[in-house]
């Protein structure tokens, strides 16, 4: 998605403004769901990204594995290609208790590249595999009746981002199974399996040794290792479920949990990844030793069932609340749980190593509540509030090597919560995703954002995942708004200045066209230079400052979004791309005369006092001044007079634009009778090609066809003298090295600057009294020569460089 019509606000194609802390590039346009493409009805329930492999899980059960190919040197787009290697089918050893549970496919794909390997849920079957090719892993059992894994420990940099160097050779994830939670350390093989006395739990997110699990009905704290239960709260506030019931087993979970089930089959033995599929494991009602194959099996090496590791240190219990006074008919009774209509799927993710985010919430149509609680499981910070319970919610808290020139304002905590919703919009439901910043809770009236796809439809919701690896994008906006491109001042046929001269007082006609003629001449004379221009020149620089704006276009990130069968990355929103669109937004349908002042001066307020960190913010603040400062001066010149902006106003875009370094002839471009002495030189002018391309559209909109001199008279006194101002600061810069093209540039405001002290002289010698009038003629003509000597000293002390 390199652009940003790509999104929508609403489910119409209208373009969305992409103003927000996050936008969406494309990563797959079209995922193959089926082989044989009739995928209504298969839909996208997992994905998983490391080191260039891309794996994604279905509901039909299978693992589609893509390999990026990196862009080639010469691709200015800087895209990889994904290209299918594998379609796998998992084991899935069904039973009746998975074969009830609607639409499951693969339910998870968890990669363990510290030791090489990757389990996946399928069908509630958690087999291992190898990485990248997914090859079936012999020595590792199958284990049925999982429900969930995962419990990877997010304070491991490279079991959770893949940075960082592996400290070891093993890997410890979480397996959910009916009355337990599996705490399993791999190898090459199993060489440790504690149970902690969970039931029920379905998903699992841990921090070192504490993790934050939920059943279907409500939120604990467990120490894996110790075996500590703290019971936190009910996913639905109408569940009424004691406390002291969290994670017992109830009627309704009865049963024996099936034992970890030898891959007894041969079709755990490796296979090419050009295999179409993996064979099954036998059905339930099959005793998996009696389904051989001829070749003898590998023997797991894993204890069937996994026992108490003699390495964990000894259980304890963590006492609980004393419970309630009971009667004695109660104590005879088990609890009766509150059973909701409205079941609430469970939410955990976790900001950072201090902290978990739970979801809770009444039902699926009313808003839900966002609770942060310590490892401990002491509130930590104020909730959020989701506009609808969603269907999924992570958090974004890492910063990318673009991070310095994103949504972060000030040194704060930079971390997003996104929750996968559906919401009411005029047009009907809609999906979408929900932003808003991990401390929104403290505002009053907390900023959120939207955020979705154009183009996507159906009643599936968004998926949400943080990758175990990240992608690199590289962002053609920020190329096409900071490479340099050259500014043709004169679009249309060239006023030249002898006609603007000519049609100058006639007393002062003579002196003028002398310094015409000078400016002509020291023009000719500096062209020499440019005589030895290589063909082609041009050309050149405009590829190199594409090539230099595409090292700093460069995005890294982990957030994958997917609908349907598209999926996209979903990656912070840059601050030129966020501030120019809203910049693009206070023009409505480009009618520059209709500006919203405000909201450009919102812009800049946003960014002033802002200190650039890196070359790719240095040049962000500039083009933003720039753009704001240009967008407000085409408003002031195209406006009624009635709607000329205030001195105030005045004052500060003569600030504006004297900051943003923006060369001066662009902004002399602008305005009628001084436009015509702008001195570009054979090399021309050079600017970014979004400024380029506000002023170039402004020029092409008007014509220039009034005489320079009753152009100047048009403009109120007010405007000379902001022009005056404009120049005099510029002219301070004389000598200073750092403009760019010195010579062109400060020719120009003397010419301009001369052309502005005449003018207001005129309106000086109109507005005096009377009795002065009357002896106007040869004051009138002493004041003009009197500047008109003052701008040929400024030539001529040119030439002799005496001129500071």
């Amino acid at each position: 998605m390199a652009s940003p019509d790509r999104l929508a606000a609403t489910t119409n194609l209208e373009p969305l403004r992409e103003d927000g802390p996050y936008i969406l590039r494309p990563l797959l346009e079209h995922v193959p769901l089926t082989s044989d493409g009739s995928d209504s009805d298969v839909k996208i329930n997992c994905v998983e990204f490391y080191d260039g492999n891309l794996y994604i899980g279905t509901s039909a059960s299978e693992v589609l594995h893509f390999v990026q190919i990196p862009p080639e040197p010469n691709d200015t787009t800087g895209q990889p290609v994904y290209i299918q290697a594998s379609r796998l089918s998992p084991v899935s050893v069904e039973s009746p208790s998975s074969r009830t549970t609607a639409g499951q496919g693969v339910q998870e794909i968890l990669l363990l590249p510290r030791i090489g390997k990757a389990c996946i849920l399928c069908n509630s079957t958690a087999a291992f595999y190898t990485l990248p090719e997914l090859s079936p892993v012999s020595g590792i059992s199958v284990v049925k009746n999982c429900s969930w894994i995962g419990g990877v420990d997010l304070n491991d940099a490279v079991a959770t981002d893949g940075s960082g160097r592996a400290s070891g050779n093993d890997a410890t994830i979480l397996l959910s199974l009916k009355s337990k939670i599996q705490v399993v350390r791999l190898a090459d093989k199993v060489l440790e399996a504690p149970k902690v006395t969970f039931a029920g739990s379905v998903l699992s997110v841990r921090r070192d040794s504490i993790a934050c699990v939920a059943d279907s009905k409500s939120y604990a704290l467990l120490d894996i290792y110790r075996r500590l239960t703290i019971p936190l709260m009910s996913i639905s506030t109408l569940d009424e479920t004691p406390v002291e019931d969290v994670g017992r087993l109830h009627p309704q979970q009865d049963g024996p949990d099936d034992p970890i089930t030898r891959s007894g089959r041969s079709n755990l033995s490796a296979q090419g990844v050009d295999t179409p599929s993996h064979s099954r494991s036998p059905s339930q009602n099959d005793d998996p030793s009696k389904s051989q194959q001829p070749s003898p099996p590998v023997p797991s090496t894993s204890p069937e069932p996994y026992s108490d590791s003699k390495s964990s240190p000894p259980p304890t219990n963590k006492p609980l609340p004393p419970p309630p006074a009971e009667d004695a008919s109660h104590s005879k009774a088990p609890p009766v749980r509150y059973q909701s209509p409205f079941a609430l799927k469970p939410h955990i993710t976790s900001p950072n190593p201090e902290e978990f985010l739970l979801v809770i919430g009444t039902k699926l149509s009313e808003p839900g509540v966002g609770m942060f609680v310590s490892l401990d499981g002491e509130p930590t910070r104020a909730t959020l509030q989701f506009e609808k319970y969603p269907d999924q919610v992570i958090v974004d808290g890492n910063n990318f090597d673009m991070a310095s020139s994103q949504t972060g304002f000030v040194e704060e905590e930079d971390s997003y919560v996104l929750a996968s919703m559906s919401k009411e919009t005029e047009n009907g439901p809609c999906n979408g995703i929900e932003i808003q910043h991990v401390n929104a809770g403290q505002e009053a009236n907390p900023k959120k954002y939207w955020l979705e796809a154009q183009g996507s439809s159906g009643q599936n919701s968004y998926g949400l995942r943080a990758f175990l690896g990240r992608g690199e994008i590289r962002l053609g906006e920020v190329v096409s708004k900071l490479s340099q491109k050259r500014f043709a001042p004169f679009p249309g046929p060239l006023e030249t200045s002898t006609s603007s001269l000519k049609s100058s007082d006639s007393r002062t006609a003579l002196s003028i066209e002398r310094l015409s003629k000078e400016k002509e001449l020291f023009e000719r004379d500096d062209s020499q230079d440019d005589d030895s221009l290589p063909e082609g020149w041009e050309s050149t620089r405009n590829a190199e400052g594409e090539d230099f704006a595409r090292r700093l276009a460069a995005a890294e990130t982990r957030l994958a979004v997917w609908h349907g069968n598209r999926l996209w990355w979903a990656i912070r929103n840059p601050l030129i791309i966020q501030l120019d669109t809203l910049l693009d937004a206070a023009s409505p349908k480009g009618q520059m005369a209709d500006i919203d002042r405000q909201a450009v001066y919102s812009v800049l307020k946003l960014i002033r006092g802002r200190d650039a960190r890196t070359e790719l913010e240095y040049m962000t603040l500039d083009y933003l001044r720039q753009k704001a400062g240009l967008l407000l001066l085409i408003n002031l010149l195209s406006s009624p007079q009635k709607q000329l902006v205030s001195d105030g106003e005045l004052n500060a875009l003569e600030d504006i634009l004297v900051d943003s370094k923006l060369d001066p002839r662009v902004v002399l471009s602008l305005v009628p009778g001084i436009r015509n002495d702008i001195i570009e030189g054979r090399r021309g002018i050079w600017i970014y090609t979004g400024v380029k391309t506000v002023a170039e559209s402004y020029l092409r909109s008007v014509t220039f066809e009034t005489p320079a001199k009753n152009a100047l008279q048009r403009n109120e006194i007010r405007i000379m003298h902001f022009l005056r101002r404009f120049l005099s600061a510029w002219r301070k810069m004389k000598g200073f090295g750092s403009v760019p093209d010195e010579n062109e540039v400060f020719r120009t405001v003397d010419a301009a600057l001369l052309i502005c002290l005449l003018e207001l002289i005129d309106a000086l010698l109109k507005a005096w009294p009377m009795e002065v009038l009357l002896d106007q003629s040869s004051m009138n003509l002493s004041i003009k020569e009197w500047i008109v000597s003052i701008g040929l000293s400024i030539f001529s002390n040119r030439i002799t460089g005496s001129l500071c």
